[in-house]
Order: C-alpha cells, then sequence, then structure tokens
C-alpha cells in the first residue's frame, strides 16, 4: 500500500555552468541540510552538475554514462546523508548520442531510475540533445528508496515534459503518485508555475516537486519559483524569493479527484 505522504525537498539554485566540482560540493552541503529536515527524497535542477545552456560542444564534453564518475559521486552524496537524490545530467547514451536526463539516485547509493527528456524545448535544447525516445516510465519503490518512500509509485520528468497533460497523465495511470521534476525554467514561462503545475497535480493526482534554477547563465536568466504542489493542486511550498532557496514540504500522496479523473476517463475514446 505504501504511506499516506512523504516529505520532500526541491533546491533552487543559482546556476553554475562547467563546475562540475563545485555543483557537487554544493549537492553535499543541501543533501545534508535536507536529510537533516527530514526530507526523504531531494530534487535538484536541469543538467545541474554542468550547467543548462552551455552549447553542444561542452555538453559532449561533460556527458557521461547514467553510472559514470559523476553519478558515483552522487550516490556517495545520498548515502552519505542516507537521502534520495533526483539530478539533472548530461547522459551519453548509445552511439555517444546525448540525452538530458534526470536520475534518482536511492539513499544506499543505488541509481534506481533515470528518465531521459522526451519534449525538447526550443533551440537551447535542439542544439545540444537528442530526445528520448521512451515514455516516462512509473517505478514503484521498494526499501532500497528508504523506508518513507517503500512502496510508493513515483515518476520523474524534466523540465518541459510536465507542461505536457500526457505524460502526466501516463505516469498517474502507471501508479505514480509523486512527480519529481528538475527544471531550468526561464522568466517569460511563468504560465507553468502559475496554471500548469497546479493543474498536472490536480488531473493526475499526483504531487509534484518542481526544482528550478535562479539567476542567470550566460545565455538565459530564470525565474525560480521552485514549487511543491499536493495531488489536489494546492501549493504546499513555493520559493519567495529569487535566490537559493531549499523548500522543505510533507505532501498527500492521494486525492479524490485525481483518483475520479482516473477512474473515470474513457481511454477508449482517445486511442489513434
Amino acid at each position: 500500500m505504501g504511506p499516506s505522504s512523504v516529505r520532500v525537498a526541491a533546491w533552487q539554485c543559482v546556476p553554475r555552468p562547467l563546475d562540475v566540482a563545485g555543483n557537487l560540493a554544493r549537492l553535499d552541503d543541501v543533501a545534508r541540510r535536507a536529510a537533516a529536515e527530514g526530507a526523504a527524497v531531494l530534487v535538484v535542477p536541469e543538467l545541474f552538475t554542468t550547467g543548462y545552456a552551455i552549447g553542444a560542444a561542452a555538453v559532449a564534453d561533460l556527458a557521461e554514462p547514467a553510472d559514470g564518475p559523476t553519478a558515483g559521486a552522487v550516490a556517495e552524496i545520498a548515502a552519505a546523508h542516507r537521502i534520495a537524490v533526483v539530478r539533472g545530467f548530461a547522459e551519453r547514451g548509445a552511439g555517444g548520442v546525448v540525452h538530458n536526463a534526470a536520475g534518482l539516485v536511492g539513499p544506499d547509493g543505488r541509481l534506481l531510475a533515470v528518465h531521459r527528456k522526451v519534449h525538447l524545448w526550443g533551440e537551447v535544447d535542439r542544439a545540444q540533445f537528442a530526445a528520448g525516445d521512451a515514455a516516462p516510465r512509473a517505478y514503484r519503490l521498494d526499501a532500497a528508496a528508504g523506508e518513507a518512500l517503500d512502496g510508493v509509485g513515483v515518476g520523474m520528468l524534466v523540465c518541459y515534459d510536465v507542461e505536457f497533460p500526457e505524460a502526466t497523465r501516463r505516469l498517474a495511470a502507471h501508479g505514480a503518485r509523486l512527480l519529481l521534476v528538475p527544471t531550468a525554467n526561464p522568466v517569460g514561462c511563468e504560465d507553468v508555475q502559475d496554471v500548469l503545475l497546479r493543474a498536472r497535480a490536480l488531473e493526475s493526482g499526483c504531487a509534484i516537486v518542481y526544482a528550478n534554477y535562479c539567476g542567470r547563465d550566460e545565455h538565459l536568466v530564470y525565474d525560480g519559483r521552485s514549487m511543491v504542489v499536493g495531488p489536489d493542486g494546492a501549493v504546499l511550498a513555493e520559493a519567495t524569493t529569487h535566490d537559493e532557496e531549499l523548500l522543505v514540504a510533507d505532501v498527500p500522496l492521494r486525492a479524490a479527484v485525481g483518483e475520479a479523473y482516473l477512474r473515470d476517463r474513457r481511454e477508449d475514446l482517445y486511442r489513434d
């Protein structure tokens, strides 16, 4: 059956492009802080370890396999602080193809899941990455994810993915109740936090943990407003400034409205 609620953390931070070692040091510190506040899982922004808008050449240079050396460092951090971690990273796949990915590491340091961004956003994404070719997958976590997450259905999406109702609905239909979303949402896209996150949560009956950058890099200004949304669409925590901020919130994992939508939908009429 799993727990009825879970404590989550989302870290809003300024990007530090190309500074992999420095970003890992920052992750170690924030994982320690989130664990001290009782969070079972910490989500950090899209492409956190490398930076997001760094160009195709830098992405190709810094990309690693999902179990590469940077992943090993993240695993050590998660295990040291006994907290699950979701981080965005540049994944080198088969044939050298590079994907914009998210990885979930358990509190024992094991890599539990990887999601490759399906919906590429604008020329920034398209110039740097190949789109994932697999639909988002729901994972039923076990004791390896820690007692607080044992039995919880989770899904990962990366930034633009969460804006598509098909993505969240598919995850919900396959048992996810907690969606973990590293993002790099820039100024000018505030409708995501104003409308879409709450709508996606409410219609799917899933809680959403959305961790964004603030500040700027060479190419983009990020709008912050990292957010934790409950499965009824209620905002449970939101960054109140455009500075670095750690959000921690207890989220319920069930909502009557979302369960009704899943139960009553006429999927037979929607298939092509």
